[in-house]
């Protein structure tokens, strides 16, 4: 009697073990299901989720949420900064010539409407200013309507050799050679042709303004599936401290550059769930990055 009354709590014992494992198991399945979906919403920048606080585990991944969203929130407070620092500068740069002017032509005429200073010259400055801020408000207008890319498979060797066909003439005119070389043959991208097209024009563009004689595009594909495409050029280097501003809205180094550019590409680039990289700007060489994902 005493060896079934054993094999009684055996089992007993068995079965908690086995609930007990099978219990860990089950917790540990929606562990990892909570620790996939809270890393898709964070690649997708989307922060609005809370698990329920109701053991350590959900605690610690509510956590690291706002750690994420505290920095996003600096981030976002940093680029809205620079952003209104560098439209107030460009607004009051071309604002405060035609108030000045507008003011000293107003006082310089007496009663009769006659004036010692040149009425017409004066006019003619205020219409270009004028012209020049409407100009602005447009380009500013191009940034912030950026249209959703229309994406399709595309061959990249096909996409770069029309690129530097169309820039070949001016490569030419400049002293420059502009070459493609990839990693691996028949690589793609899931991406709108028109927009990486702009974007690579951009980057081409920019290089032989700076003086670059050697420019090299190429691709290879990352440890993680993603393509990557590099522009390097020989050109003069980026100055350091416009190396971290080069991204702002109508930052530009250049005496007639709108410096929209590279923000242009910077959102292109995110509504393709990419990026776009400054990683290296020395007397060596330039190099700009951008990653396909």
């Amino acid at each position: 009697m005493s060896f079934t009354v054993w094999h009684i709590v055996g089992a007993c014992v068995i079965v908690a073990l086995v609930v007990t494992v099978i219990a860990v198991l089950h917790t540990r399945r929606k562990d990892i299901k909570m620790v996939a979906y809270m890393m898709d919403a964070l690649e997708d920048g989307e922060l609005n989720f809370r698990f329920q606080d109701k053991n350590k585990f959900n605690r610690t991944l509510n956590r690291i949420r706002t750690i994420f969203e505290k920095q996003r929130q600096a981030h976002e407070q940093e680029s809205w900064t620079k952003l209104i620092r560098v439209l107030t500068h460009e607004i009051m740069n071309t604002v405060s010539p035609i108030a000045s002017l507008s003011d000293a032509l107003s006082k310089s005429m007496d009663e009769n409407g006659h004036s010692d200073l040149d009425v017409k010259a004066g006019l003619d400055t205020i219409s270009d200013s004028s012209k020049n801020l409407i100009k602005f408000v447009q380009t500013y207008r191009q940034l912030s309507g950026v249209a959703r890319p229309v994406r399709r498979a595309v061959e990249l060797q096909e996409l770069v050799d029309r690129v530097i066909s169309l820039n070949s003439e001016y490569a030419a005119s400049c002293g420059a050679v502009c070459v493609y070389r990839p990693d691996e043959p028949d690589l793609m991208i899931y991406a709108d042709e028109a927009q990486i097209s702009q974007i690579l024009i951009n980057l081409i563009k920019n290089a032989l303004q700076a003086d670059a004689k050697h420019i090299c595009i190429s691709a290879a594909m990352g440890k993680d599936d993603e393509v990557i495409i590099r522009v390097s050029n020989d050109g003069v280097p980026i100055p350091v401290p416009a190396q971290e501003q080069i991204f702002v809205p109508f930052y530009t180094t250049k005496q007639d550059g709108s410096g929209i550019g590279l923000s242009l590409a910077r959102q292109i680039m995110r509504q393709h769930n990419g990026s776009i990289d400054l990683i290296r700007s020395d007397e060596d060489r330039t190099v700009f990055e951008m990653i396909f994902r």
